[in-house]
């Protein structure tokens, strides 16, 4: 099932979020990021009612518990520099921070929890890396977007994982840790927090759906695999971000990046192969879980 979750947020961020919030171009990213954390938190509770009797509260509460504050305020940044993306035009940009992100996964999970690469699956991370690292030198400049998007999701998926709490009941957490911010902004903004035109209202009331469920399923997927496994699957949605700001909006695809393109999924592709095979060969070898 943890392969299945990943998938699940992987294509929702690659394809669905980023349609989602271009239909609320009208607004600014604050104020959008404001309604995500208010609708989001809306819907979490709803849901942890609906399933109180399932979910497993983690009680007692310990000192890693407060580490969901931690994850909170990176999930908050992370999202805001998504949708400032997204508001400019620079889907492409937040494509190559995802592409960024899996590779810091790797590394993350390499020196903090100790994850182990066959020699194989070393040469892959490698050729994605040289990917990347293509992309930015022949660019000339260093993508702090595309950085900060990346460092900030891997940090957060490393928390998540040390955490080991329920999927749902983390993410209603780290919601209700934003939503003191984000109701002082809607008190501020001049945008208001219902507007009058009932499309519009219905599109930021979906932000709390189209917010929650992939990280849901995200968490659901970081506490079942390996770092190094989840971070490399996650090149699924930058893929579809890319693909989507070439033929949906008509952004311009640069030499460099269709380099990285190649490079990164023929890393994908030799890793997954490795994997595969070492499943084949049974449980006598260092398999992925």
């Amino acid at each position: 099932m943890g392969l299945v979750y990943a998938l699940a947020a992987y294509l929702s961020w690659g394809l669905l979020v980023p349609i989602h919030f271009r239909l609320l171009g009208g607004f600014s990213p604050s104020h959008i990021l404001a309604e995500r954390i208010v609708w989001s938190t809306l819907f979490a509770g709803g849901l942890a009612l609906a399933w109180r009797h399932r979910l497993r509260l983690p009680m007692p509460l310990t000192r890693r518990h407060g580490l969901l504050v931690a994850s909170a305020l990176l999930i908050g940044l992370n999202w805001l520099l998504y949708l400032r993306a997204i508001d400019g035009g620079h889907l492409l940009d937040a494509s190559l921070g995802y592409y960024i992100n899996p590779l810091v996964n790797v590394g993350l999970g390499r020196l903090v929890l100790g994850e182990r690469l066959r020699p194989v699956q070393a040469i892959a991370i490698g050729i994605a890396a040289m990917g990347v690292a293509v992309a930015v030198g022949w660019a000339g400049d260093l993508p702090l977007t595309s950085l900060a998007l990346a460092v900030s999701f891997a940090l957060y998926s490393l928390i998540r994982k040390l955490v080991a709490v329920d999927a749902l009941i983390g993410f209603l957490a780290e919601t209700l840790v934003l939503l003191p911010l984000a109701v002082a902004w809607l008190v501020v903004a001049p945008e208001p927090f219902l507007p009058a035109a009932r499309g519009d209202l219905g599109l930021l009331m979906l932000t709390g759906v189209t917010t929650a469920l992939p990280l849901i399923w995200f968490a659901a997927a970081a506490m079942r695999l390996r770092l190094t496994t989840l971070g490399l699957l996650q090149y699924v949605a930058p893929t579809c971000l890319l693909l989507l700001s070439i033929l949906a909006y008509g952004e311009r695809i640069e030499p460099h990046r269709a380099v990285m393109f190649a490079l990164i999924w023929l890393g994908l592709a030799l890793y997954t192969a490795d994997t595969l095979r070492g499943r084949r060969d049974g449980p006598t070898k260092t398999v992925e879980a």
